[in-house]
């Protein structure tokens, strides 16, 4: 399910972009690793998504930056034209302020009402969840409320990622959603508050198995699931839910990938044409049944602990095909103290296969009840149901 609202692309929309709105749900982005540097400059960030293709020159983006700031003008308003132009489609630019606002969701923080959004079948919007303890938690909001409006705006023919976009608000600190319930209408007036996420969730089945739901790989997510799975009954199965997951920082999802593999390869990927590898930490279980829910919104990040699992033979993956978010981008600092993140590579599963523009399709596809048909899937591996 897409969200929460906190989805951590920042609100700056690059000129030209219409595909970034709301951040395009992205909260992908690509931490160091070992085998990678460290320096600013050089860190690759974020697995963001598109077809292989044109990338912005870093050294234009900034050159346009600096002669715009020395006519008096924006410099980060220059550098987004740039990438704009480029066809650099997942490249932004962002502020300042922007960028520490990105960075503080990737440690599992953002502003917000708490709550997540989905489409149903008739194209309405509602609830999908509701953060405990949160804004919309303390006004009575819950899931399966139908929402109507933001601010006035309607929804119901926005895509889920501008729904999130609006929840969100910028710089406003309140909102006002238009809700249903039971034929009930009413606004209820929410005020954002600073949250933290709640990344992984734990919960049990009947049937003894265990449900491990990864919202986002945020700090310390991957160390979350390997407790989990280490912390679940022996012989117990493991329902690995990575459904609407936007991605996050890859060394958490290489964690969360090493708690199901002995070391090994988890992926491959490109900085300029130099080849690199993601390995996965030994230690891990390798006997437990797991099956992985996966869908459109599996992307990135999750995309690459899917990846690793399914080829390596360690869970049977169900749902639909995922997004196909498989770019690498690094970030360098402009002049004007604002931030440019431009793609540079793309990455592969350890098989070899590409993600971008592709996504992974699941051993079992399914669009409808595919939580029961993955729960049937683990029974069947003797891991409960």
């Amino acid at each position: 399910m897409p969200g929460p609202e906190f989805c951590p692309r920042p609100r700056r929309i690059r000129r030209g972009a219409a595909l970034t709105l709301v951040f395009a749900t992205v909260l992908a982005t690509a931490a160091a690793t070992h085998a990678l540097p460290h320096d600013e400059e050089n860190t690759p960030r974020p697995l963001s998504a598109r077809v292989a293709g044109a990338t912005a020159d870093k050294e234009a983006v900034a050159r346009a930056a600096a002669e715009a700031m020395a006519d008096g003008k924006s410099g980060t308003a220059a550098a987004e034209e740039v990438v704009s132009r480029s066809g650099d489609r997942w490249g932004a630019v962002y502020d300042p302020r922007e960028y520490e606002e990105f960075e503080q969701a990737l440690d599992g923080e953002y502003t917000g009402v708490g709550l997540w959004a989905r489409r149903r079948g008739d194209g309405h919007v509602e609830v999908a969840r509701v953060q405990p303890g949160g804004p919309a938690d303390r006004a009575g909001i819950r899931t399966g409320d139908r929402l109507r409006t933001i601010d006035g705006r309607q929804v119901d023919k926005r895509p889920v990622t501008e729904v999130v976009a609006l929840l969100r608000g910028g710089d406003r600190t309140s909102v006002a959603l238009g809700l249903e319930r039971a034929g009930r209408t009413w606004t209820q007036n929410l005020r954002r508050a600073r949250l933290t996420t709640e990344a992984v969730t734990v919960d049990r089945l009947d049937g003894g198995a265990v449900m491990i739901r990864v919202a986002s790989f945020t700090k310390g997510s991957g160390r979350q699931v390997r407790d989990a799975v280490r912390d679940a009954p022996a012989g117990v199965g493991v329902l690995l839910d990575l459904r609407g997951n936007a991605g996050g920082l890859v060394t958490e999802a290489v964690t969360a990938a090493s708690a199901f593999l002995d070391g090994g390869l988890v992926a491959t990927y490109d900085v300029r044409g130099e080849q690199r590898a993601l390995y996965a930490e030994p230690g891990g279980d390798t006997d437990r049944p797991v099956v992985a829910l996966v869908d459109a919104g599996t992307m990135s990040a999750a995309e690459l602990v899917t990846g690793a699992l399914k080829d390596r033979g360690r869970a049977i993956t169900v749902g639909s095909r995922t997004f196909g978010k498989g770019s690498v981008q690094m970030p360098s600092r402009l002049p004007d103290g604002s931030v440019a993140e431009l793609t540079v590579g793309h990455y592969r599963t350890p098989s070899g296969h590409s993600v971008d523009g592709r996504g992974i399709a699941p051993d079992l596809a399914t669009s409808e009840k595919a939580e029961e048909r993955a729960q049937t899937v683990l029974g069947g591996l003797g891991g409960g149901s």
